[in-house]
């Protein structure tokens, strides 16, 4: 059995903060995920990095954040957030970030719609692959670990105290336990529920629900309102201060989330500034390469869509997850970015605040790891050997004849998702109970096996949204 101070589940902004962090802090972490390294620098990016480069104080972005989140915000934890965006952003450019940049030489920051003045900083539409590649570099020049062919089956708890974690190993197909004195996680969030699991299997979100943990957030579904008809590219909201237009089809001018019907709206790139045009340029080439549209002449058909998820487990200022109002922890536990919920968010998401979130929940989540572990020893061994016999018989039971297909299942999981957006009853225990059979039967390399365990896995984050109302 493996043993390591600190396992980090993810592979995106947050899981590299957070190893950066456990190991400036003095420790040994490992970061684990089913996907290929470098695959979260090629997601679609919804907008910049929200930060007061122009202001005295972080004040007016915090009241943004509260504005747009209303009575259910987080006021201490959206002051915190906010409050750090100018270090985080020093740190960023400290480790080659190359920013946009106005006349001048200062960075260039775009208007956005809930700013009461421009703060959205970043790389064009590359904001979100370029803050994931410099934290990789950084990743590697520590020497830190990374492990890209394991999917973590269950999070190992001794009395609200996590002990590891189970695992398949892709490769080879076999099960086994890591043992950790802390766990963080720190995956992609759950949306792929409203399209294609493979954008989005929430699995730290998902660990935290099957091991008990009582998830907040979960009932504030934001929508990204740029995604392209037809396909899932999700537009980045600051190419509309570089020159793009949001339109009802009749010409009409909109502002983002002012539409009562998004059924017929358009993106109009036809004036977009010619500086900017090199900053989108990744944009306008996955426009025209899925659409066939050309920008300079023809608009562009959008729709509102799910592109990210704001739901998780409860966190204090630390990144412990947390129970009974903060006042507890699931001792050796934390989570940062889309596994967390901080609170910040409310009932409302403030563009620019996603990415700034990943980055501060994932630093405050390491860095505490990090110093908690030098004083904590290894246990529970005699749990994590009772939970691989357990998650190797149900990986076993994916191979017997009898069950439904991986696409019967996924039909499944798509009625269970059209029942929470009419407000029908769910019937998750069907889906929890609903057995999957495999046409392939190797055990290597199995991506039919892998599809099968995310389906499940998306039972218990239908429950926890159910549940919230």
């Amino acid at each position: 059995m493996e043993s390591w101070d600190v396992v980090i589940i993810g592979s995106g902004p947050a899981a590299l903060r957070a190893a950066i962090a456990s190991s400036d802090a003095g420790t040994k972490p490992i970061v684990i995920d089913s996907k290929s390294i470098g695959s979260g620098s090629g997601l679609s990016p919804v907008s910049g990095l929200a930060a007061s480069f122009d202001e005295v104080d972080s004040t007016a972005h915090r009241e943004d954040t509260i504005f747009a989140g209303g009575e259910g915000t987080n006021k201490s934890a959206a002051a915190r957030v906010c409050g750090e965006a100018m270090n985080v952003l020093a740190n960023l450019e400290n480790w080659g970030l190359v920013l946009q940049r106005r006349d001048g030489g200062l960075p260039f920051a775009a208007s956005c719609q809930g700013h009461s003045r421009p703060r959205l900083v970043g790389c064009g539409d590359s904001t979100s692959r370029e803050i994931t590649r410099i934290l990789e570099e950084q990743v590697i020049k520590r020497g830190i670990v990374r492990r890209a062919d394991l999917q973590v089956l269950s999070l190992v708890m001794d009395s609200k105290q996590v002990r590891g974690i189970t695992v398949l190993d892709i490769q080879s197909g076999q099960t086994f336990g890591i043992q950790a004195k802390a766990v963080i996680l720190a995956t992609e969030g759950y949306q792929g529920l409203w399209s294609n699991i493979s954008e989005g299997t929430g699995t730290g979100v998902s660990l935290a629900a099957s091991a008990g943990i009582k998830l907040e957030g979960m009932s504030n579904i934001s929508k990204h309102h740029l995604t392209v008809k037809g396909t899932n590219l999700h537009l980045p909201v600051d190419i509309l201060s570089a020159g793009g237009r949001y339109r009802k089809d009749s010409g009409e001018d909109l502002e983002i989330g002012a539409e009562k019907d998004d059924g017929n709206c358009i993106l109009d790139l036809r004036a977009l500034e010619s500086d900017a045009k090199i900053w989108y340029a990744q944009t306008i080439r996955r426009i025209e390469e899925r659409t066939g549209l050309n920008i300079n002449s023809e608009v562009i058909p959008v729709y509102s869509s799910v592109a990210f998820t704001l739901g998780g487990a409860p966190v204090d200022e630390n990144g412990r997850v947390t129970f009974n109002s903060q006042k507890m922890w699931y001792t050796g536990l934390y989570a940062a970015g889309r596994s967390a919920n901080t609170g910040m968010h409310g009932d409302g998401y403030l563009p620019g605040n996603l990415q700034l979130e990943d980055l501060v929940t994932g630093e405050a989540a390491g860095n505490h790891a990090g110093e908690w572990v030098k004083n904590t020893n290894f246990a529970g061994s005699q749990k994590i050997e009772k939970a691989i016999s357990k998650v190797s018989k149900n990986i076993e039971n994916y191979f017997l004849d009898e069950g439904q297909t991986i696409g019967e299942a996924s039909i499944h999981l798509s009625n269970l998702v059209t029942n929470i957006q009419n407000n029908s009853e769910i019937d998750v225990k069907t889906l929890k109970e609903t057995k999957i059979s495999l046409t392939d039967q190797s055990r290597v390399m199995n991506t039919e096996l892998l599809n099968a365990i995310q389906i499940k896995s998306m039972a218990p984050i239908i429950e926890a949204i159910s549940k919230s109302g």
